[in-house]
């Protein structure tokens, strides 16, 4: 490990020391103590600051996928996982597009969620759900009777990088389809912080 201090009085403006650890840190308020970590980056080149946040090549999992094939008509009343068969992208492979269509990140963090669903014909309301872990988490709500067709949102959701996962389910207030298209039923998430 090299590590690159900065000092606060003249004699320690600049410490550099190393080792074959393969990662470099930097610090501050080196005054020969030590210092404090402020940034270190890893033989992955994966950025961690002290602050808590971390980036690098598969530090910050995303995804979007689209329904592109037209799943059963959706039962009025009744809350129903939607199902996106095509990626977009998924930039660590966290998201299942063939069986139960849920994203899994394995890296713990903030994530910025945002889904929409579109149906074929008007109905009387549209309700959209981000659940986690087989539970509602937050909902979305389109109750304009005269033109509801769609519905989407956006919400931050923190996930533990292991068993945490999160799904898409709509509710709607007639027996209609979907319209699967990229720009009309989709679901995307990505990782605004580490945790």
């Amino acid at each position: 490990m090299s590590t690159i201090s900065s000092g606060t009085t003249s004699t320690t403006t600049l410490v550099h020391s190393g080792d074959t650890t393969g990662s470099l840190v930097f610090k501050t308020n080196d005054t020969g103590s030590g210092g404090t970590t402020a940034m270190t980056i890893d033989t992955s080149q994966n950025v961690a600051f002290a602050k808590g946040f971390t980036v690098g090549a598969t530090a910050a999992p995303a995804f979007s996928a689209y329904q592109s094939t037209q799943q059963p008509s959706l039962t009025a009343n009744v809350a129903t996982k939607l199902q996106f068969q095509t990626k977009e992208f998924d930039t660590n492979s966290n998201f299942d597009n063939t069986t139960n269509y849920r994203f899994t990140p394995t890296v713990a963090g903030y994530y910025q969620v945002s889904g929409r669903a579109e149906v074929a014909s008007s109905v009387a309301f549209m309700l959209l759900y981000i659940y986690k872990n087989g539970s509602s988490f937050k909902r979305f709500t389109n109750t304009n009777t005269a033109t509801v067709t769609a519905v989407n949102g956006s919400a931050l959701v923190y996930l533990n990088g292991s068993t945490d996962y999160i799904e898409l389910y709509c509710n709607q207030g007639g027996n209609q389809q979907l319209v699967n298209a990229a720009d009309s039923t989709y679901f995307q998430a990505a990782m605004v912080r580490s945790a």
